[in-house]
């Protein structure tokens, strides 16, 4: 198959295109594209009355956010040197319970002085859901994803989830690959 020779032409409207192109500032802006003539219009788009962002409350603190693992921690355990202090395993369970249930595990695991559990969530029914030592690249394609897979991940980076976790990352194949995370928790507070 032969490739189609680039115009220099092509160069100069794409040119004019970036020029025209403006950063979106907000998540919740979109593009509206209208029938009228092929022209893009864009308008902010607002989202419902219950779901706009509420300000802090005095006094509030805002959970800090994900860290990574320490380097030497990380090593030790994406060579499954380490043994998880506890383990919770979600799949065959639906998305609202498995939240429910993960964020009971990790409040109550937390408050036993536990700093590092297994959160096993299945890998999916994909026929490339495998282990995880080919790379981040390859363990986050699409294609190997579950929904528990891909949905624990966008929990623990919620405010509730932040106050009892540091940080997440792959497990390894020892203690379920491509379909578990382990997952550090904060020090328990005296007054919690």
């Amino acid at each position: 198959m032969t490739r189609k020779p680039v115009i220099l032409q092509d160069h100069g409207l794409w040119d004019d295109v970036r020029r025209t192109i403006k950063p979106l500032r907000r998540v919740d802006a979109a593009i509206d594209i209208t029938p009228a003539g092929s022209k893009l219009v864009s308008r902010p788009v607002t989202a419902p009355a219950r779901i706009q962002a509420v300000p802090p409350r005095r006094g509030h603190v805002e959970p800090p956010p994900l860290g990574n693992f320490d380097r030497r921690l990380a090593q030790r355990l994406s060579r499954g040197q380490l043994e998880p202090d506890a383990r919770i395993d979600l799949h065959g369970d639906g998305l609202e319970v498995a939240r429910i249930k993960l964020y009971h595990f990790l409040e109550q695991r937390r408050r036993d002085g536990v700093r590092l559990v297994l959160v096993i969530t299945g890998k999916g029914a994909s026929p490339f859901a495998r282990h995880t030592l080919h790379g981040m690249s390859t363990y986050h394609s699409p294609e190997r994803e579950g929904r528990l897979r891909r949905e624990v991940p966008m929990w623990l980076h919620e405010n509730i989830f932040r106050v009892h976790v540091i940080g997440y990352q792959p497990a390894h194949p020892r203690h379920g690959g491509g379909g578990a995370y382990y997952v550090r928790l904060r020090q328990a507070r005296e007054d919690a």
